[in-house]
């Protein structure tokens, strides 16, 4: 890994956020558009308190899945071949472009779950006195979502099918952060914690960054 490699993710992952700051996607369109997902089960299953409760965890994190890949959808339309193009010239490594994009994804992924989690437990009532795990859980759920989005992205920009082929890779492959996250906040109501899900999230979001930065080059060369 060379002296660059980190100034030059940092500075991706600036880019990004900058970009993000001037369009305002995920503050003024995800995360409202979430925030209705969430209010939508209540209206359509009725004000039962003990029944939103108890699926209030794990529709809090479908709705993060889904608006997960939105986000995803959104930042692939956003990069034109110019831009990828300039990014190619300036020598930028593609590993350290992957590690900068993961970045700024999973800070913007992150702050949408805290939003959500909060709508949720407003909405739903849920009891977040064992919710502990989530300070690990919600990182990982963000890690993973960003990891799947960029190599997902650049997949699609060095094929036909661009941005619409983002959410069929994505949503499947999402399904084992979904799994953990919801099964990791179940069991603490149940017993008090279990290390298997989180393991698993771990094991997932480490596969996705080896992954992701060992096709970032061929990928690029692909585009």
């Amino acid at each position: 890994m060379s002296d660059r490699f980190w100034p030059q993710a940092f500075a991706i992952a600036r880019r990004d956020l900058d970009r993000e700051r001037r369009a305002g996607e995920v503050a003024w369109v995800t995360i409202p558009f979430g925030a209705i997902a969430l209010l939508l089960v209540p209206l359509a299953v009725g004000i039962n308190q003990d029944v939103l409760a108890r699926i209030g965890t794990g529709m809090l994190f479908v709705v993060v899945m889904l608006f997960g890949v939105l986000t995803a959808v959104r930042r692939t339309s956003a990069e034109t071949p110019e831009q990828r193009d300039a990014i190619a010239l300036l020598g930028i490594d593609p590993a350290a472009e992957f590690v900068g994009r993961t970045m700024a994804g999973s800070l913007l992924l992150l702050v949408f779950q805290i939003v959500m989690a909060a709508v949720a437990v407003v909405l739903y009532g849920l009891d977040i006195s064992g919710w502990a795990w989530m300070v690990v859980v919600m990182p990982l759920t963000a890690l993973g979502l960003a990891e799947l989005g960029t190599i997902s992205s650049s997949i699609a920009s060095s094929t036909n099918a661009g941005p619409a082929l983002v959410p069929l890779l994505v949503t499947p492959l999402a399904i084992p952060l979904l799994l953990g996250a919801t099964q990791t906040v179940e069991a603490i109501d149940r017993d008090g914690g279990n290390l298997a899900w989180p393991v698993l999230m771990t094991i997932v979001v480490l596969a996705l960054a080896i992954v992701g930065v060992a096709t970032a080059r061929p990928l690029q060369e692909t585009r």
